[in-house]
């Protein structure tokens, strides 16, 4: 994949540990959490900055932005899932070569 990663952090205080740019304009939001505990937190900021997506375009119809395409949750754990709200769960061990 041919992309660009950046960081995200607005005037709400809402940040997202990484943005990952595919230069077709499709991008995924990243949160890197160590433990199985942490993944709900980083879930609920990575829906929270989407939802403050969706509430913009009704503001602003002339110049919607894009959804994201992807949601992730990167850990250190053992097992990947995709969760009921739509945000993937990955193991940084599954991103290896």
């Amino acid at each position: 994949m041919d992309g660009v990663l950046s960081y995200y952090h607005d005037r709400y205080g809402l940040e997202a540990d990484g943005v990952l740019h595919l230069r077709d304009g499709r991008y995924a939001l990243l949160e890197f959490k160590l433990g199985s505990f942490e993944i709900e937190e980083g879930a609920h900021h990575l829906l929270e900055i989407e939802r403050l997506i969706k509430v913009f375009n009704e503001k602003e119809k002339q110049a919607p932005l894009r959804l994201p395409d992807l949601k992730i949750v990167i850990t250190g754990t053992e097992y990947g899932y995709k969760r009921e709200d739509g945000v993937l769960v990955i193991p940084i061990g599954c991103l290896k070569d």
